[in-house]
């Protein structure tokens, strides 16, 4: 059967677990390194229908950590224990590869999705010059290559010659800046109110795609990375747990924001 610690030492040669931010958790989240493994499954992260499905002595490879933080209390009736609880039943493991993977590979393959190449990396951002672009422009263009309905900007700049792109949600960005980019648009998810308005005061542009629009791609992405050593693991699709009711029709075909 094959081993987790050479499952771990690989993709640990893949990307480093020292790119990972500092409140990340990557890494063994369940398990032993010494322990042998009969499944692997690739998924964004760890639900409940995934723990309920898993076989026996599977090893779980996540995007997404189960623990963020340390806890005191370990009480299955709440996540993530009641997910935890079922895994460790099962003698799975859990092994999650989150911001230091953007950083080596799925930050370049949104950004490769969206259209932008040459970018490089800065922090926890892909960073580059483009062709000055209408700010409306760049949004309906993200909005058709992922295909939503909608996507929502804050327009600091009417032209775009700037971009920054990180998966998942990436406002943390804004605090890396050592100087202020002219005319930068962020790319990133989860943008709230208050993100929104401290970027447009530094004039920042930003368009906010779904948290989980941009990071979908962990799993075959992984999946093809592997395949040197696991040429077939499972692939299981988690699903955008968010759903949307009552898009008008302006909301489905025009970015939301002013001018």
């Amino acid at each position: 059967m094959p081993s987790l610690k050479d499952l771990h030492a690989f993709l640990e040669a893949l990307s480093p677990l020292g790119l990972q931010e500092s409140w990340d958790h990557c890494g063994l989240n369940l398990g032993s390194l010494d322990m042998q493994y009969q499944h692997l499954i690739i998924s964004l992260e760890a639900t409940m229908p995934l723990a309920k499905q898993a076989l026996n002595h599977s090893v779980i490879l996540t995007h997404h950590p189960l623990f963020f933080k340390p806890f005191k209390t370990f009480n299955p009736d709440f996540y993530p224990y009641n997910i935890a609880q079922i895994l460790i039943q099962k003698s799975c493991a859990l092994l999650a590869w989150h911001t230091n993977f953007d950083k080596t590979h799925l930050n370049a393959h949104f950004a490769k999705i969206l259209g932008f190449e040459n970018l490089h990396t800065e922090g926890m951002a892909l960073v580059g010059a483009i062709a000055p672009t209408p700010l409306k422009t760049l949004a309906k263009s993200v909005q058709d290559k992922l295909n939503l309905p909608y996507v929502r900007y804050v327009s600091a700049s009417s032209i775009i010659s700037t971009l920054a792109i990180v998966c998942g949600a990436g406002c943390g960005y804004l605090q890396e800046l050592k100087a202020m980019p002219q005319n930068l648009c962020l790319i990133t998810g989860d943008i709230k109110h208050h993100d929104a308005m401290a970027a447009q005061s530094m004039g920042i542009s930003l368009v906010e795609v779904p948290h989980y629009e941009s990071e979908k791609y962990f799993v075959p992405l992984m999946a093809n990375l592997l395949a040197p050593i696991a040429p077939n693991p499972q692939l299981f699709d988690c699903r955008n747990a968010l759903e949307v009711v009552g898009l008008s029709h302006r909301s489905r075909v025009v970015a939301h924001g002013k001018g």
